[in-house]
Order: structure tokens, then C-alpha cells, then sequence
């Protein structure tokens, strides 16, 4: 149901913002610091807001990646916890060797 809503505030904001950059199609000047340029104003604002969506579905999808790996390593914990691992068994010295003093008859 969360999905939901947030789907519907999306394409409402979207709806929002494209009525509003499209009443908003005089030339404006944007100032780019090392350069200007006479833009219209729908460019700017549609150009501004993917951008602005671009900047926070990239943290989203890092702070997605950090969640999935700390899932996965309070996973290997609990695992680790619940059936720990067996301790090395002891070498037995008589499995290990060869018997000797094989006799010729």
C-alpha cells in the first residue's frame, strides 16, 4: 500500500511540474558561471527536475546496496551464531603414518 502512495505522489508531482513548465516557455538567461546562455524556461525547469531526480535515485540506490550488504553480514552472524563451526579435530599420529618395518618373507 506504501508503493502505492508513492507512485500517486510521483505522477502527481510530475503532472505539477509539467503544467508548470509548460505555462512557464519564455526565453530566460542561465547563468552556468564560465558561460550564459538564453534558454527557455521549459528546458530549465524540466532539465532541473531529472536531474534533481536522477541526484536522489542514485542515493537511494546506494543506501540500498549498503542495507543489502548489512543484511547479508547480520545474516552470516546469526548463522554463525545459531550453528557455530566445528572445532579442527586433533591429528591422530597413528592415521597419518605409514605402518614400518614391512618384513621380506
Amino acid at each position: 500500500m506504501k508503493m502505492q502512495w508513492i507512485l500517486i505522489s510521483a505522477l502527481v508531482f510530475a503532472l505539477i511540474t509539467a503544467v508548470f513548465a509548460v505555462i512557464n516557455v519564455e526565453p530566460v538567461q542561465v547563468n552556468f558561471m564560465f558561460a550564459q546562455t538564453s534558454t527557455p524556461l521549459i528546458l530549465v525547469i524540466l532539465t532541473s527536475t531529472l536531474l534533481g531526480g536522477l541526484i536522489v535515485g542514485l542515493f537511494g540506490i546506494v543506501r540500498q546496496y549498503k542495507l543489502q550488504r548489512k543484511v547479508r553480514q547480520l545474516e552470516k552472524q546469526l548463522q554463525d551464531a545459531l550453528f557455530p563451526p566445528a572445532p579442527p579435530q586433533p591429528a591422530n599420529d597413528k592415521d597419518q603414518t605409514e605402518p614400518s618395518g614391512s618384513t621380506i618373507h
